[in-house]
Parts: structure tokens; C-alpha cells; sequence
């Protein structure tokens, strides 16, 4: 298969890409090229949702297909090879020209008005409505409001929307024939790497992790490329070249999840998706964190390695897996290290990482029985936002005494960073309102933080100590609240969702 051309099922039909950058996001050339104009550009930076499309992979062996709403817009198209992309425009034209049910369901039910971000909402829509139809299952509204958290409506039309994603169930049902799209996925695979050149840019997906690794080594100044949720953003905004990309997303052994010795093991290039589905079924309190955690798309395209590796002191997911006790492994040709999280990140962007390592994975330990634990996140949207604070919290009480507290806050530092000072005021003392007010006070003291544009070092402070009580008041022995007594949100949404899956 000549490696020199990108092979994609687009709207059930193959098509062979050649002569674009690698860098080419799949949004500008489904408009620019195919004519396919009904996956809009809008803010092109995966925060609107107007580009959503919906990506069929073959999973494992090649026996089951994976579905999951991606922004088209961060989507370079050689990671599509061997895919299958669906568009807005395959809803009415598998029938002749006949609505989709969730197409006509939004007009049933009012739910276009200027109709710039519709057709997103339509294609987060159809992924939920695939998944349902599959499984025989019919969401309720806060799984519905879950899926399109992704999606922003400016004209504030979210009720009919919510009420069109109710209704789509109402008319017969229009199944996806996924054993067809099975085999034709199969006949699109190829048998050697994709290692694709144009006008000098090179973009090389690799099979295997020796092979990453042998052209890590070869390549330091490689851009490592996994979900593409940071580095699209680098493309389409700050317009960058980057030559050679190493795609991670094609070598099996950085996808896997898996338990050993009491040791959860997540592969670096495992979707957010899957990393957090894999996290929450141990640790339960991070649902909430799961979904805040940026949005169905991005969580469906970026991948729990990106978001360790990015090291950006607001990346939600640093401050739960330190306070859990994560370590980073790291792999090179000369072979791997492991180290804990919290000693990975050295200064504001910079990780203790050499130019040959990349993060092949993260590894958790199963907690003992009585672990008490919380992470929250603060920001100024609840959904698809980024945090001013994101705390963690874990301990454990043996007979009323803290032991080993582990508390971690992005947002706070440079660096994701645990609190130190807070962790020796709370360890061996009576976890009582009196060792509280030490920790607040030790806490003061563990952080200087910058005032910026999403919150003044004056509220950081205020919110962290706030945190910190809020953990207090939900574990302490004596009337611990339940979390909804403590959660603003729970007047509003008491039926605040989870999220459920790839497919949602």
C-alpha cells in the first residue's frame, strides 16, 4: 500500500488523501476539498463543538468497532488512515434524501435557530443515538446534557435540544449496519507503517513501541503526536511547523489498561475516555472530575499520556493522580524509569524528561480499604472549562488519626505540586476542626499563586482553603455531609450524570 497516500472511509465511501501537509486538519479538508460544509469552523480550537464528526476504529483484532465524537478541527488526517469518518451530511443521505431521526427530531422540537452550531449537535447527537440503538438503552436528560457538553449553542437554545436528544427515539429506528463498516474498515488496513512525506513535513505511525522508541532516538526534536488536543491547538493558532510528527496512536502496547499486583497500569496513548472509565470503576469519586474534564470530543481524541506529559500546571487529572499516588513511566531506548508524579515536574512547563523518553505510562496503586478521597475542580463554567483550582485530597483515620495525607493542587503553582506544609500539620493528628484550622493556616503557607485572567492569587488561596474544609466536612468521623450536601450544583442538577463511554 504506497505510504505516500492517506486512506479514509468517509461517509461509507473510500477516499484516497494525497499531497496535503500532515498538519491538515480533517475540518479544513473536508470544506476546503470534499465541499462537505456542513461541519463548521468555529472557534477551531475544540471548544465549540461546531466541527463535530463522529470516527469509527477497529478495536483490538480488528473484531469490534469503537464510535466517538471527535473535533474535527484538531484532527491532523494522516491519524485517520485506515478510519472512517461520518459527517453531518451521511445522516440524510443514507435514506434518499430523508431526515436522520435526530435530524428530525431537532426540527420536530425547534432546535435550530441560527443553525451555525446544528449540525455539531446533530453529530454528538447521532453518536449517542448509535450507541443506544446498539445497546437498546434510551438516555435521560442529564446523559443527554453529558454528550453535549462539548457543544455550545450562542443563541441559547439547549431545552429544545435536550428535548430533540429525548425525542430521536420516538421515530423508527435507523441502525448502523456495524458489521458492514467492520469489514470494510478491515480491507482499508495496511500492512506496513504509514510514513508520509509532503513539501518536506513527515508524519510516521509506527507499529510497535521499539519502533517509537528507535525513532525517539533518532528524532529528539520530534513532535510526539497522540490525541492531538494540544498540539492541533499549536497548528491552528499559533501556526506552527512541526516536522518530523511521531503518531503514537498506531502502537497497541500504550493503549492498554490493566491490573497486576494491585497496580492499575494505563497506558499512555489509552483515551481520556478509557483512562477515566478505568479510574472511576476503583475510585468513584472522580466522576465528577470525569465529567468536567474538557468534553466528550476531547476526551474521546486526547489521552491521559498527553495531559501527564503536557505538564501544564492547570491539567485537571494531575492533582487526583498525585494525591492517589501515581508514578510516570518513562521509556527510551536505553530502557525505562519510574518516578513519582509529583517529582516529574521540575519548573513551569519543564519535566524531568530526557530528550529520548516519552511517557509510555501511568501506574496507580490500588488503595486499601478506607482511603478517603476527593478532588474537585473550580472554574468559571461547570462544563468544558478550565480550572482556577483543582484540588485533591486523600487520607486515611485510624482510630480518629490522620495517616499519610496526600494533597495535590493544580492551579496553585508552576507546577502541578503537593502541599507539604499541610500534609505534616494534618499526619498523626485527631482529624478534628482544630487540626483543620492548623492545615488552613500550613496551607497558606504552601503556595504563593498568580493572579491572571481566570482568577486573582487572592482567590486562589480563598478557594483552596475552601477545598480543604469541604474534604473536612465530607470525611471527618463526626456528621460527615454527604457530597451533595456540600455541592452547589446539586440544587440544580440532582441527577448529575456520569459519563457513559466512548460512544456518549
Amino acid at each position: 500500500m504506497d505510504s505516500q497516500t492517506i486512506r479514509i472511509l468517509l461517509d461509507g465511501e473510500p477516499v484516497e488523501v494525497a499531497g496535503v501537509a500532515p498538519t491538515t486538519s480533517l475540518l479544513a479538508w473536508l470544506r476546503a476539498a470534499r465541499g462537505l460544509t456542513g461541519t463548521k469552523e468555529g472557534c477551531n480550537e475544540g471548544d465549540c463543538g461546531a466541527c463535530t464528526v463522529v470516527v469509527a476504529t477497529l478495536a483490538g483484532d480488528g473484531t469490534a468497532l469503537e464510535l466517538a465524537s471527535i473535533n474535527a478541527c484538531l484532527c491532523f488526517l494522516p491519524t485517520l488512515d485506515g478510519k472512517a469518518v461520518f459527517t453531518v451530511e451521511y445522516l440524510r443521505a443514507q435514506a434518499g434524501g430523508e431526515l436522520h431521526p435526530v435530524q428530525q427530531a431537532l426540527v420536530n422540537c425547534h432546535g435550530s435557530q441560527c443553525g451555525f452550531c446544528t449540525p455539531g449537535f446533530a453529530m454528538s447527537l447521532w453518536a449517542l443515538y448509535n450507541a443506544c440503538v446498539a445497546d437498546g438503552s434510551r438516555p435521560d436528560a442529564a446523559r443527554i446534557r453529558s454528550t453535549l457538553t462539548g457543544n455550545l449553542c450562542r443563541c441559547t437554545g439547549y431545552r429544545p435540544i435536550v428535548e430533540a436528544g429525548e425525542r430521536m427515539f420516538d421515530r423508527p429506528a435507523r441502525v448502523l449496519d456495524r458489521e458492514a463498516l467492520r469489514r470494510q474498515l478491515l480491507a482499508q488496513q495496511r500492512t506496513t507503517p504509514l510514513d508520509y512525506t509532503h513539501a518536506g513535513a513527515r508524519f510516521v505511525a509506527p507499529r510497535t513501541l521499539a519502533a517509537l522508541l528507535e525513532l525517539r532516538a533518532r528524532h529528539p526534536e520530534a513532535t510526539l503526536l497522540a490525541g492531538g488536543t494540544d498540539v492541533g491547538v499549536w497548528v491552528n493558532k499559533q501556526l506552527r511547523t512541526l516536522s518530523p510528527l511521531l503518531y503514537l496512536g498506531e502502537v497497541a502496547e500504550l493503549h492498554g489498561v490493566e491490573e497486576d499486583d494491585g497496580v492499575l497500569h494505563v497506558g499512555a496513548g489509552a483515551s481520556l475516555t478509557t483512562a477515566f472509565a478505568a479510574l472511576a470503576r476503583h475510585w468513584p469519586e472522580l466522576g465528577e472530575l470525569w465529567e468536567r474534564f474538557a468534553s466528550p470530543p476531547v476526551r474521546n481524541a486526547g489521552t491521559l499520556g498527553g495531559n501527564v506529559a503536557n505538564g501544564s500546571p492547570i491539567g485537571d487529572a494531575m492533582p487526583a493522580l498525585i494525591a492517589l499516588g501515581a508514578r510516570v513511566v518513562l521509556a527510551s531506548v536505553r530502557g525505562r524509569r519510574s518516578l513519582a508524579l509529583e517529582d516529574f515536574y521540575l519548573d513551569y512547563m519543564k519535566k524531568d524528561l530526557a530528550a529520548d523518553e516519552l511517557v509510555a505510562a501511568i501506574e496507580l496503586p490500588r488503595s486499601a480499604a478506607g482511603l478517603r478521597f476527593r478532588t474537585w475542580k473550580l472554574s468559571k463554567r461547570f462544563d468544558s472549562d478550565i480550572s482556577a483550582v483543582c484540588g485533591a485530597f486523600a487520607l486515611r483515620l485510624q482510630d480518629g488519626v490522620v495517616r499519610a495525607p496526600r494533597i495535590a493542587f493544580g492551579g496553585m503553582a508552576a507546577t502541578p505540586r503537593r502541599a507539604a506544609r499541610t500534609e505534616a500539620a494534618l499526619d498523626g493528628r485527631p482529624w478534628d476542626e482544630v487540626t483543620l484550622a492548623l492545615a488552613v493556616q500550613a496551607l497558606a503557607l504552601d503556595f504563593d499563586p498568580l493572579t491572571d485572567l481566570r482568577a486573582s492569587a487572592s482567590y486562589r488561596r480563598r478557594a483552596a482553603a475552601g477545598l480543604l474544609r469541604r474534604f473536612f466536612l465530607e470525611t471527618r468521623a463526626d456528621a460527615p455531609l454527604a457530597p451533595a450536601q456540600t455541592r452547589v450544583f446539586a440544587a440544580f442538577d440532582p441527577g448529575a450524570a456520569v459519563p457513559h463511554g466512548e460512544d456518549a
